[in-house]
C-alpha cells in the first residue's frame, strides 16, 4: 500500500505511541511521527504521544492526506525477488525514499515504476523500506513486499542480523590489516560526528582489500546502522573516503581519480529469509564510475605522460 488510509480501532491501556505501534505493527518512532503529523485522533481529539490511554477509546489513524508517491522510470537492477522481498542495486545519486518536501527522484519512485508491490511500513513516504543507503552510496538494499517479510526484516535490522559489506577507497595507507572502530555517533546540524558521551553506539569492522599508491581499498562491515556511520568512522581516524566532500575526502587526489561522489559501494548482502528461512547472499559489482576510479588509483587506464 503506497498511500495511507484511515483505520479505526479500540485502544488497549497504555501510552498512546506504544498502543498505536503495537496495534498497527509499526515501530514506536513511526507511531510518534504519525502523532506529530496530526494523523492520529483519540475519540476525535489529537493528543500527545505520552498520553495515557485507559482502554476502550476510539483511535482513528488517517494518513490519507499524504499524496501518493508517483512512479518514475529509471535504471534500477533487481538482483533477487520472491513474493515476500526483493534485493535491489541502488544507483548512486538517488535518495532511498521521498520526504515531505521531495516526492520524486528517489529509489522508491523507480521501484514503483518497475511494478514492485512495496508493502506499507507505517510511513506512506517509505513503502517497503526497512533500511537505507545514503544518496551518494550505490549498492544493495533489501525491500519488503509482504507484511510477514516487513515484520521479519525490521526485527533483523534491529538485531543487526543483516550482513552488509561495503567497499570503500580511503585516503592514505591504513596501518592495520584488520581493525574495528567502536565510536558513538551524534548529529550536529547536517553533519554526523563522533560523540563519546552523548552519541548512540556505532561499530564498524574493516579489512584491507588492496593497498594502492596514496590510498587503501577497504571492506567495511557495519555492525550497527547509524547515519553516515562508515564515512564518519573513517574520517575520524584520518582516512576519509575519497570523493566524500562532507567528511574531508575531497581534494586533488579525489579529482585525479575522477570521483564526483564518495567511493562507497554496498557490494554484498546476506541474511536468512525472514519467511522461508532460506539463506540469501547476493553481490553487486562496482559501478562504472567507481571501477574507473579504482583503475586510475592502480595507475591503469591513463596516458603514459600522466603515469610519469
Amino acid at each position: 500500500m503506497v498511500a495511507g488510509s484511515a483505520r479505526t480501532f479500540e485502544a488497549t491501556p497504555g501510552r498512546l505511541d506504544a498502543v498505536l505501534a503495537a496495534s498497527l505493527g509499526i515501530t514506536r518512532a513511526e507511531a510518534q511521527r504519525a502523532i506529530a503529523a496530526g494523523a492520529v485522533l483519540v475519540d476525535g481529539v489529537p493528543l500527545p504521544k505520552s498520553h495515557r490511554l485507559a482502554g476502550g477509546e476510539r483511535i482513528t489513524v488517517d494518513l490519507g492526506p499524504v499524496r501518493a508517491i508517483p512512479a518514475e522510470p529509471g535504471e534500477v537492477r533487481v538482483v533477487h525477488r520472491d513474493e515476500h522481498l526483493a534485493v535491489v542495486d541502488k544507483p548512486a545519486g538517488l535518495p532511498t525514499h521521498p520526504t515531505a518536501g521531495r516526492r520524486g527522484g528517489t529509489l522508491v519512485n523507480r521501484l514503483l515504476a518497475v511494478g514492485l508491490p512495496l508493502v506499507d511500513v507505517g510511513d506512506p513516504l517509505r513503502p517497503g523500506i526497512v533500511h537505507r543507503l545514503d544518496a551518494g552510496t550505490s549498492g544493495l538494499l533489501v525491500v519488503a513486499l509482504s507484511e510477514p517479510a516487513r515484520e521479519g526484516l525490521v526485527a533483523m535490522v534491529r538485531r543487526h542480523e543483516l550482513d552488509r559489506r561495503y567497499l570503500a577507497l580511503v585516503r592514505g595507507s591504513v596501518e592495520h590489516e584488520r581493525f574495528v572502530i567502536d565510536a558513538p555517533l551524534g548529529r550536529r546540524g547536517a553533519r554526523v560526528r563522533v560523540a563519546a558521551v552523548t552519541g548512540r553506539p556505532a561499530e564498524t569492522a574493516f579489512e584491507v582489500r588492496e593497498r594502492l599508491p596514496g590510498a587503501t581499498l577497504l571492506e567495511a562491515a557495519p555492525r550497527t546502522g547509524r547515519t553516515h556511520q562508515i564515512r564518519v568512522h573513517l574520517a575520524a581516524i584520518g582516512h576519509p573516503i575519497l570523493g566524500d566532500r562532507r567528511y574531508g575526502g575531497a581534494g586533488a587526489d579525489a579529482e585525479r581519480l575522477g570521483l564526483e561522489r564518495p567511493f562507497l559501494h554496498s557490494f554484498r548482502l546476506a541474511f536468512v529469509h525472514p519467511v522461508t528461512g532460506e539463506p540469501i547472499a547476493v553481490e553487486a559489482p562496482l559501478p562504472e564510475d567507481l571501477e574507473r576510479a579504482l583503475r586510475r588509483a592502480r595507475g591503469e587506464g591513463r596516458p603514459a605522460e600522466e603515469r610519469g
